[in-house]
């Protein structure tokens, strides 16, 4: 299908400085952002960002080449903060031509400066103002400003005071984009209204024919309404926001004492899934237990996030699981391809600023 020309105000510094027709970004969702949903927003027009976190190197090179088969137009690769082989993924990000390198949470500035030497554009996601000074201060050239209505680990501060607030702390220091709640064009109207480059979505693209999520599981996520969510500490000690099942009910009641022995086997398996060595592991638990202010028996829980994510993404069991989820999914009904999704909702963004500029 063809696809929309979009509004002069569509054209922002982050479309041109990533090469991309339109400022939506499809975020690196784990087990989800697989080389089939990547390439189709990326020929979509708009930049996809292939998860990676939840990959071996040798996966993550695979993928790597399923999307150049798949499309020649730029893409992402969203990486573990302190992953340990963060050196051999850069490499194989170079050879696939990769244009950005997204982080969940502030990378160090060595990593930064590495991604830099290798002519990637870097993104970290944030959920706090202080966060977005912290990053930009580091030379990040964008970051995502997630607020407290996005999917998976949030905060909880409202995109609506987040996004504003982001975009006057870092003072053009470096671009901002804005997260949480987001799934048409008015919001992404809305957007750069507040002074972002553009908009990044997670839920909206899972709900879409090119994510490899179970139909059954889809059906879920569009049966949800807005009240349908819970943000939890109990599934691995960080806020996490998910559609409320009986299995969050049971966790949600449950000590953290009880719940230890499952965390152990999902962290041995999520080892095993993602070729972590147990050293590397542990100096990841350590940074997260600094960074995020956890005691020890959260950060052994953190393993349950990943494991469970799958059981209910990739395996189809979400009564063994949890379904990561924006606030957004109570307001989306469809299941459109990438392409239809991204005609519509620039159809509607060059509709609304031709309204608003009449």
């Amino acid at each position: 299908m063809s696809l929309p020309t979009p509004h002069p105000a569509l054209r922002t510094s982050f479309t041109e400085a990533v090469g991309i027709t339109y400022p939506l970004v499809q975020t690196g969702m784990g087990w989800v952002a697989g080389p089939r949903l990547v390439a189709a927003s990326a020929e979509a027009g708009i930049l996809g960002l292939l998860a990676s976190a939840t990959m071996t190197v040798e996966q993550l090179s695979s993928a790597l080449d399923e999307v150049r088969s798949r499309t020649d137009r730029p893409f992402g690769v969203n990486m573990r903060v302190d992953a340990a082989d963060v050196d051999e993924r850069l490499a194989l990000m170079i050879a696939a031509g990769v244009k950005v390198a997204s982080f969940v949470g502030a990378p160090n500035k060595a990593v930064i400066d590495r991604c830099h030497a290798a002519g990637l554009f870097v993104i970290p996601t944030i959920g706090a103002r202080r966060h977005a000074e912290k990053v930009a201060s580091l030379g990040v050239d964008a970051l995502i400003a997630q607020g407290g209505e996005g999917g998976g680990h949030t905060g909880s501060v409202p995109t609506s005071l987040l996004l504003p607030e982001a975009v006057d702390a870092v003072q053009g220091a470096s671009m901002v984009l804005g997260a949480g709640g987001f799934y048409s064009g008015r919001g992404l109207v809305a957007a750069l209204a507040y002074g972002a480059q553009g908009v990044a979505m997670g839920t909206r693209f899972l709900l879409t024919k090119e994510s490899t999520v179970p139909d059954s599981v889809k059906a879920r996520y569009l049966a949800a309404t807005v009240n349908d969510t819970v943000v939890s500490t109990k599934i691995d000690g960080a806020p996490q926001r998910v559609i409320r099942t009986e299995v969050i009910n049971g966790i949600e009641g449950r000590s953290w004492i009880r719940s230890l022995p499952a965390a152990l086997t999902n962290a041995h398996h999520f080892r095993k899934e993602t070729g972590l060595t147990l050293g590397a592991m542990l100096n990841e638990g350590r940074s997260m237990k600094k960074d995020n202010e956890l005691t020890w028996p959260q950060v052994i829980m953190a393993a349950n996030a990943p494991m469970m994510t799958k059981a209910a993404l990739v395996d189809g069991r979400p009564e063994d699981g949890i379904l990561p989820t924006g606030q957004v999914t109570g307001v989306i009904d469809a299941l459109p391809s990438v392409a239809e999704l991204v005609t519509s909702i620039i159809d509607e963004a060059n509709a609304t600023l031709e309204r608003l500029t009449r």
